[in-house]
């Protein structure tokens, strides 16, 4: 009688234990994937900003040349459209 109690409580022992770690394990795993999603997330939002900024940068770079090594530079445009962003 006092082995089979001893062998319940070892057992309700051990199963609160494993429990305990697979709970731990499961809970790791769903923060490591929230911290993934988030990541791609912002990574979705700096593609997305990259692309913005292309569009939004490209018109002014179609008309400007800033390449001075290009024959059609002009130094003075240059530093007239620095001084309208700034």
């Amino acid at each position: 009688m006092s082995s089979i109690n001893v062998f319940r409580w070892s057992a309700l022992v051990l199963g609160l234990g494993y429990g305990y770690v697979h709970n731990n394990t499961l809970h790791e795993l769903a923060d490591q994937k929230a911290a993934e999603r988030a990541f791609h997330h912002k990574e979705e939002l700096i593609k997305k900003a990259k692309e913005e900024f292309k569009k939004k940068a490209g018109a002014a770079k179609d008309t400007l040349i800033r390449d001075p090594e290009d024959p059609k530079f002009d130094l003075e445009a240059v530093i007239d459209d620095f001084a309208k962003n700034n």
